[in-house]
């Protein structure tokens, strides 16, 4: 093979495969790992772990999806790892405080959804799917103590979340202190070249190295990856925080959210949340941010609805919210900060406050007759929390509107 064809075509898939990454760790090994895979004809295999502990993927999730995408593209092999028992044992990455366990009938429910969901994203006929219970469930209690015996409690309390709790005496159950070296195993049981993950990762991420050296495989490339932080510009994306944007999410909602996202945070979400070319995205950024944020509201509801979803929510986008061409009789109600937990209002409550019942139970009733709407998407589930995003429009019955106006930011 012709060597500056080889080096060629690996700059053509660095550019892509760096492109939004926080740390490629080390670099030359990704470098050589891609001139031998060309060279001996076979696709790297991507490794990307995910514990289902909730029925949604919102865009924070799908930013590590989005880079099995450009490596997918780029022909290499996709391995997706469900954790159905790290998912019970819960991630401790960058929180500070034990995560509360879940049942495996639990992790594996949520596991369905989001197969469903990974399919907007992924080929999933490309993609290799496996379960990490599929090895755990079968590890002998001897098993578990050599696995632990693999690293010392001195370098896992390097990392700055455990180092934290202890330092402030936050109690760290023993638990927590084997997801790493469950994440490590991953790596070796799948052979991965590679591995994905945010930058809360980096420590998993190497231990995934650690391992696969000890069991004489070739040490797999960390890549890293941002955090998107949430509508509110504050926290990560979260639906604990309220401030998330669901892939799954009607067009019109999905957009009205995007719209609310902060000036500041528009580089981040067209690095990390479109697939908008570099330079258009550098036109767009350098021009009026109304423009840049209405172009980044129609990329991503073009990503997972399509492009004629996308012109329908920016026409509906600019007739109610931007030139004000809701019902006449529509009233603008805005939302007292203390009627929300967690970014989110329970629809029933949302309805008495607006005027539109009497009370809960009649809002609830009405909820189910599927005689309520916002932005034209009926809800019927009675105890539905929501998410306000800017002038959204609520509908009861066939006459009573209200257009909802969210909190101000501080």
């Amino acid at each position: 093979m012709d060597r500056s064809n080889v080096f060629a075509e690996t700059a053509v898939q660095l550019k892509q495969i760096e492109r939004g990454t926080a740390e490629v760790f080390p670099r030359e090994d990704l470098i050589l790992k891609i001139e031998k895979s060309r060279r001996e004809n076979r696709p790297l295999r991507i490794k990307l772990g995910i514990d289902p502990t909730s029925s949604d993927i919102h865009l924070g999730h799908a930013v590590p999806l989005n880079k099995l995408k450009h490596f997918q593209d780029l022909g290499h092999q996709v391995v997706l790892i469900i954790g159905d028992y790290t998912g019970m044992v819960g991630d401790p990455s960058g929180r500070d405080a034990t995560r509360p366990q879940l049942a495996h009938e639990a992790v594996m429910k949520h596991a369905q959804t989001y197969l469903d969901q990974v399919g907007k994203i992924l080929d999933r006929s490309r993609t290799e799917v496996v379960y990490n219970g599929d090895w755990f469930s079968k590890m002998s209690f001897l098993e578990v103590i050599r696995l632990a015996a693999k690293t010392t409690l001195a370098r896992v309390l390097e990392r700055d979340d455990f180092l934290n709790r202890f330092n402030a005496r936050e109690p760290i159950s023993l638990h927590e202190f084997l997801y790493p070296l469950m994440q490590g195993y991953d790596s070796v049981m799948v052979r991965a070249d590679i591995e994905i993950g945010g930058t809360d990762q980096k420590f998993n991420l190497l231990v995934g190295r650690q391992f696969q050296k000890e069991a004489g495989q070739e040490p797999q490339v960390a890549i890293t990856l941002p955090l998107l932080v949430g509508t509110d510009g504050v926290q990560k994306m979260s639906k604990s925080y309220g401030n998330y944007i669901g892939i799954s999410e009607p067009p019109g909602a999905m957009f009205g959210k995007t719209m609310s996202v902060p000036d500041a945070l528009l580089r981040s979400y067209f690095d990390l949340a479109s697939a908008l070319p570099t330079e258009q995205v550098e036109r767009l950024l350098a021009g009026d941010p109304m423009q840049a944020k209405l172009a980044l509201a129609c990329a991503i509801v073009e990503r997972y609805h399509g492009a004629d979803a996308a012109r329908e929510a920016a026409d509906r986008f600019d007739r109610e919210v931007r030139r004000k061409e809701a019902p006449a009789d529509a009233p603008e109600v805005r939302l007292p900060p203390e009627l929300l937990a967690n970014g989110k209002v329970w629809i029933a409550r949302l309805i008495v406050h607006c005027g539109m019942a009497a009370s809960t139970s009649e809002a609830k009733r009405l909820v189910e007759q599927g005689a309520v709407s916002m932005d034209g998407e009926v809800i019927t589930d009675s105890g539905a929390e929501v998410a306000p995003y800017p002038g959204f429009l609520l509908k009861v019955g066939k006459r009573k509107f209200a257009r909802v106006i969210s909190p101000e930011r501080k």
